[in-house]
C-alpha cells in the first residue's frame, strides 16, 4: 500500500498530529474540517457560518489533491446540537452539494475542537 500526503497551503494549517488529506490509491481521506479562521479562530455567526467555513476549507484540501466536491463519494457531518441545527447546516451544505449529493451520515456529538458547532469529513476519488 502506498499513501500520499496532501497539503494546501490554501486551506487551513493542520495541527501536527494529522494531515488534510491522503491519498490512497484512487481514494481521497479528507480530515474534518470545523468552522475556524487560518488562525484557529471559530468563525461568528453559529452553525451555517461555521458550514460554509468547514466547507470552503474542505474544498481547498480537495483543489490541493486535484479534485473539486463533485468526486465527493461520501459525507460525515458532526453536530453538537442536531435537534436545533440540522436543518440550518442542510441549507448551507445544499448549497455546496446542488446536484447529485453525495452519500451523507449526520451525527449529534457531545463536544468538537475548539467550541465548534460542526466538523464535516469526507472520501473522495480521484479521476
Amino acid at each position: 500500500m502506498t499513501k500520499q500526503i496532501v497539503f494546501s497551503e490554501e486551506a487551513n494549517p493542520p495541527l501536527p498530529v494529522y494531515s488534510q488529506a491522503v491519498i490512497s490509491g484512487k481514494t481521497i481521506y479528507v480530515s474534518g474540517s470545523i468552522g475556524i479562521t487560518r488562525d484557529m479562530q471559530l468563525v461568528e455567526g453559529g452553525v451555517q457560518a461555521q458550514t460554509r467555513a468547514a466547507l470552503d476549507n474542505m474544498t481547498k484540501v480537495l483543489k490541493g489533491a486535484g479534485v473539486g466536491l463533485e468526486s465527493v463519494l461520501k459525507a460525515n457531518v458532526y453536530l453538537t446540537n442536531l435537534q436545533r441545527d440540522f436543518a440550518p447546516m442542510n441549507e448551507v451544505y445544499l448549497e455546496y452539494f446542488k446536484s447529485n449529493p453525495p452519500a451523507r451520515t449526520c451525527i449529534g456529538v457531545a463536544a468538537l475542537p475548539l467550541g465548534a458547532e460542526v466538523e464535516i469529513e469526507c472520501i473522495a476519488e480521484l479521476p
